[in-house]
């Protein structure tokens, strides 16, 4: 019995995928997050063996979500659920330690192959993406670079994605329990490692990566 946990902010969307999941015989859905703070802090107290996540969530975008969940629950395999199919975010996933990523618009055999092979560490990619992300991903690792927001920690990270979405340092601190002078710190730290100077700039870096889409930029500008 593979157990699954599942994320998504959409709640239709989430329930009409747990409603294909139960389908299955060999699933088991332990829990359900619907951003990605919440989905992190669910893996690590559930310990699933699979965790499908949306990539694009309020709290901590998928690719985030993976990357922290890969470190803290490394026994839970990620298969991203998308609608995008931009060989970036593909790339991205799978840097981040992703197994599978699945286009929202696939059929249900390809989210369920995708997480059957995930559950024993395999990968799977939606087939009209595979052969397109192969070749993205050797002209990048012939082309890369270091990307800055490799060295920002896990909490420098969830304190960007959380002030790209607008929040304050105080509301950032109350969504992670710590306290505003800590935010006030990690976002210091955060900006100077990205070489940004305000919200602007900091808001424009934060599309440009992929943390957030401009539909949900209204709240920063």
């Amino acid at each position: 019995m593979t157990t699954i946990v599942l994320a998504d902010d959409h709640q239709v969307v989430r329930k009409g995928i747990r409603a294909l999941l139960e389908a299955e015989e060999d699933f088991r859905l332990v829990g359900e997050a619907n951003d990605g703070l919440e989905a992190v802090q669910l893996v690590e107290r559930l310990r699933p063996d699979v965790l499908v996540v949306d990539l694009m969530m309020p709290g901590l975008n998928g690719i985030e979500v993976t990357r922290q969940v890969c470190k803290r629950s490394p026994e839970t395999k990620v298969v991203v659920l998308s609608m995008h199919a931009n060989d970036d975010y593909v790339l991205e996933a799978l840097r981040a330690g992703a197994l599978g990523y699945v286009l929202k618009d696939a059929s249900i055999s390809e989210l369920v192959e995708a997480i059957h092979e995930a559950s024993i560490e395999h990968r799977f990619l939606s087939p009209v993406l595979a052969e397109r992300v192969i070749d993205a991903y050797v002209r990048q690792t012939q082309e890369s670079t270091l990307d800055r927001y490799e060295t920002l920690t896990d909490r420098e990270r969830e304190v960007l994605h959380l002030a790209a979405e607008g929040l304050t340092n105080a509301e950032v601190a109350e969504r992670l329990t710590i306290s505003s002078r800590t935010v006030e710190t990690h976002r210091g730290n955060m900006m100077r490692k990205l070489k940004l100077e305000n919200q602007t700039e900091l808001v424009r870096y934060a599309i440009r990566k992929g943390i957030i889409t401009l539909e949900t930029t209204s709240k920063t500008v």
